[in-house]
């Protein structure tokens, strides 16, 4: 009878720590479990997000390039030959219409108006002699004392007497106007922008001597789509921007050639610069238009496009959550302009809709996140 008490308070030792040995296994169990639960559930980050602002009257800036320059550019030069005496202007002197630049020796050209000057006076007194012999032979033939033949001889001498002096005149004319052209003088008032010879030097006809560039009148080249040249008149009025000036540049369209370009399937604008402008001959300006983009879509800044698969982009749009939370969902876009720091896209992004802005890099698909900064919309 002993025995058996034994044995039965053995096997209900036994079964009381199998028991417990249960009861510390479950346990550890569900700690572990509530541990896992606990992971499973990460505190949302905060992110930086946008609206989406459909706008299906968006534009964009396009900028196309031209060249300034002078309206009035000459390279000037003398029209005859001859030893340049003087030359009064230098590189950077600036010149009013007018005002005397170079001069040639002068000392053959006036000795030769001289010579034909005494040549005027010598058919001008043979001219005279003729003249007062046609009077005498005048009387002699109404006294019949000559022939009418004779008298006709005599009134062709005076004339040939009379064109004798007036070539010879007219010699002397060409020759001061030889004289007139050995003097430089401004076409116009501008900066001398070259020098190409001095005191000394043998100029040859048509031989340029100095550059001549106008700087009160300023205008801008721009090659242009010719759709976008049509959608100018005279007069309108346009800005530039010039590299290395951040004012803009006021302008007004003159005309265009009208003509496309062969290579480079442009016309070409003319636009002339409002006076007093700092900017130089030789600068590049850009020209802004505005292009309507032409079709319903919404900007974001280029940190919250994501590339997909295949070339696809994708943004992510933030889809409310429980206790105030958002989930992130891909959405795909396409991109339909480019610009430096924004990127007009098309999607099934509903008006309105919050996008994450930037911070790709600390996200995945489906996490849970809440706004932190909500930036301005993109302009």
């Amino acid at each position: 009878m002993s025995l058996y008490k034994r044995r039965l308070g053995a096997g209900s030792a036994v079964a009381l720590a199998a028991l417990l040995v249960a009861i510390l296994v479950f346990g550890v169990t569900a700690l572990r479990a509530e541990a896992n639960l606990v992971a499973a559930a990460p505190t949302p980050i905060s992110v930086s997000v946008i609206t989406a602002t459909h706008d299906p009257q968006a534009s964009i800036a396009e900028f196309f390039p031209g060249l300034i320059s002078a309206r009035r550019q000459s390279a000037l030069g003398f029209e005859r030959a001859g030893r340049i005496e003087r030359v009064h202007v230098d590189v950077g002197d600036r010149v009013v219409a007018g005002d005397v630049l170079a001069r040639l020796d002068i000392r053959s050209v006036e000795a030769q108006i001289a010579a034909a000057e005494a040549q005027t006076a010598e058919a001008a007194a043979q001219t005279a002699l003729a003249s007062e012999t046609e009077s005498r032979q005048a009387q002699l033939l109404e006294r019949g004392h000559i022939s009418q033949q004779r008298f006709d001889e005599v009134r062709t001498s005076t004339r040939a007497a009379l064109a004798r002096q007036n070539a010879a005149a007219a010699a002397a004319d060409a020759l001061r106007v030889q004289l007139d052209l050995s003097v430089m003088t401004a076409p116009f008032n501008g900066v001398v922008t070259a020098r190409r010879a001095d005191e000394g030097a043998i100029a040859s006809p048509g031989q340029p001597l100095l550059e001549l560039v106008e700087l009160d009148q300023l205008e801008v080249n721009v090659g242009l789509p010719q759709s976008v040249a049509a959608s100018f008149q005279p007069g309108d009025t346009v800005q530039f921007a010039v590299d290395g000036n951040n004012a803009s540049l006021s302008g007004r369209f003159r005309a265009s050639s009208s003509v496309v370009d062969r290579q480079t399937r442009t016309v070409t604008a003319v636009f002339d610069l409002e006076a007093d402008q700092a900017v130089a001959a030789g600068q590049i300006a850009r020209l802004s238009v505005q292009t309507a983009i032409g079709t319903d879509g919404f900007w974001v800044p280029t940190a919250a496009l994501a590339e997909g698969r295949r070339g696809l982009w994708s943004v992510y749009v933030l889809a409310p959550d429980a206790h105030d939370t958002y989930r992130l969902e891909p959405r795909v876009v396409e991109t339909v302009r480019v610009e430096a720091e924004r990127i007009y896209v098309r999607g099934a992004v509903a008006d309105g809709e919050l996008l994450l802005a930037s911070g790709l890099q600390r996200i995945t698909p489906g996490q849970i996140v809440i706004p932190a900064t909500r930036e301005d919309a993109v302009r």
